[in-house]
C-alpha cells in the first residue's frame, strides 16, 4: 500500500527549458553556459552548488571569474529561473488534497540555493511557499549528494523513516528513476511538463 509520495520537481513540478537557462547566463556573461547546464544534472560550478561543494557566494564568484564582471545574488538567481517556464496550480492542488487524504507527501530535488530561495518564499506562484505543500523537502546542495547516486535516496528514507516499498517516487530523469527502483521505490517517469495527476492517482490506487 502507498502511504507517501516523492516528487521531484524540475520537469514534475516546475516545467523546464534549458536553452532559456543558457540565455541568461550567456547574458551574463557565461558564454560557454550550454557546457555546464542540464534538466538532470550540472557539470563545473553548476554541479558543485548543486551538491553543495560550494556555496552561493562560491558559486557568484565562479560565474564572475567566467563572465569577467561583478555578479549580484539577484542577477544569477535571475538566470537560474530562466529554467522554470511555469508552475501548475492544478498540481500544486492536487499535492495539498493528497495530504489532506493522509498521505505523506515529500520533495526530493537536485537544486540549489538561487532557486530554492525563490520557491521556498511569497514570490513562489499561487499564494503559497513551496515548503507548504510538502512534509519535508531534501535538497541535494543540503544532502550533499546529487541524484541519481543513492546516497540522497538513502539520506531521505533514513530521515523520514519511510519505506521504499510504500513509496511512490514521481521523478522525470530516467536515470534517477533506475536508482529509486533498484531501492526498491515505486515510480513514474513522466515527461516535462506532463499532467502527471491521473497516473499518480492510478499508482496510489493499485
Amino acid at each position: 500500500m502507498i502511504k507517501n509520495i516523492v516528487f521531484d520537481f524540475g520537469g514534475v513540478i516546475a516545467d523546464l527549458d534549458k536553452q532559456k537557462a543558457v540565455e541568461a547566463f550567456k547574458s551574463l556573461g557565461i558564454q560557454e553556459a550550454e557546457k555546464y547546464l542540464d534538466p538532470y544534472l550540472q557539470s563545473g560550478a553548476f554541479l558543485e552548488v548543486e551538491n553543495g561543494k560550494t556555496d552561493a557566494a562560491g558559486f557568484i564568484a565562479a560565474m564572475q571569474e567566467l563572465s569577467g564582471r561583478e555578479l549580484s545574488f539577484a542577477q544569477v538567481q535571475y538566470a537560474w529561473l530562466a529554467f522554470i517556464t511555469g508552475i501548475s496550480r492544478k498540481k500544486l492542488d492536487y499535492i495539498l488534497s493528497l495530504r489532506d487524504r493522509h498521505y505523506n507527501t515529500y520533495l526530493l530535488s537536485n537544486t540549489n540555493p538561487f532557486i530554492m530561495d525563490w520557491a521556498c518564499s511569497e514570490r513562489f506562484p499561487w499564494g503559497l511557499p513551496l515548503d507548504a505543500y510538502f512534509d519535508k523537502m531534501y535538497f541535494s546542495y543540503k544532502a550533499g549528494f546529487t541524484k541519481p547516486d543513492e546516497r540522497i535516496f538513502r539520506y531521505m528514507l533514513e530521515d523520514s523513516g519511510i519505506k521504499p516499498d510504500e513509496t511512490l517516487f514521481v521523478e522525470d530523469g530516467k536515470a534517477n528513476i533506475d536508482t529509486a527502483e533498484k531501492l526498491g521505490f515505486r515510480t513514474y517517469c513522466p515527461l516535462n511538463g506532463e499532467d502527471w495527476r491521473m497516473a499518480v492517482e492510478a499508482n496510489i490506487n493499485e
